[in-house]
């Protein structure tokens, strides 16, 4: 497990999501970078039941998340809280949880798609999905040998211009916690739950692609 920085691209100009892509596998192929199997990462949103809230309060989101590279493991997150590592009986739990908390089905988001491997970087690209219709495009990147996030960060952020240009993203805001201890599987997940909130948010206005 190194440092991951998670991002969103935009779709190019006059593409369709699957076509960009592959306008990003083929870059990354072009640098000598191999497939190295799929991956998947999907959250469920489960809010406070209404019979706890109090009146005039805001119930609270709790997300509840997979990685298939942690096949053993369950996470629990809150926005702007803690994170929940549990074994994967977690999600039995929940649902013995269900007068304090409720599933949002209609919320379920995931992002799946195939991993590549180069060098001592680890890339996944993600095509997101909410229920049968493809909704954006994730970039996952890990740098394997180092776990300080401060350490490696130029590093990263120079392999991510190689082949997304001018889409690659400023440094998250998860490392800015971290400063010099150890980098962990609930970063990650942190950064997934914050960009499948911001794809559920988004409006459908144009923007500008990948050329």
């Amino acid at each position: 497990m190194g440092v991951t920085c998670v991002s969103q691209v935009p779709v190019a100009e006059g593409k369709s999501v699957q076509q960009t892509v592959e306008l990003l596998a083929r870059r990354l192929e072009a640098l000598g970078a191999e497939k190295q199997g799929t991956f998947g990462v999907d959250c469920e949103t489960y809010h406070t039941a209404a019979a706890l809230g109090t009146q005039g309060q805001t119930g609270k989101l709790m997300y509840v998340m997979h990685n298939s590279e942690y096949p053993l493991s369950c996470f629990a997150l809150f926005e702007n809280g803690p994170c929940l590592v549990a074994d994967a009986n977690f999600d039995t739990l929940m649902v013995k949880l269900k007068g304090f908390f409720q599933n949002a089905k209609a919320n379920k988001i995931e992002s799946r798609g195939t991993r590549y491997q180069y060098c001592d970087f680890l890339v996944k690209l993600g095509t997101v999905t909410m229920g049968p219709s493809a909704r954006g495009i994730s970039v996952e990147v890990e740098y394997c040998p180092c776990v300080i996030a401060n350490d490696c960060w130029n590093l990263l952020m120079e392999f991510m211009q190689s082949f997304m240009g001018s889409h690659t993203p400023g440094i998250p805001s998860v490392f800015g916690s971290k400063h010099d201890s150890a980098y962990s599987p609930g970063d990650t997940m942190v950064q997934y739950m914050e960009l499948f909130n911001k794809i559920r948010k988004q409006q459908q206005v144009p923007v500008a692609g990948i050329r």
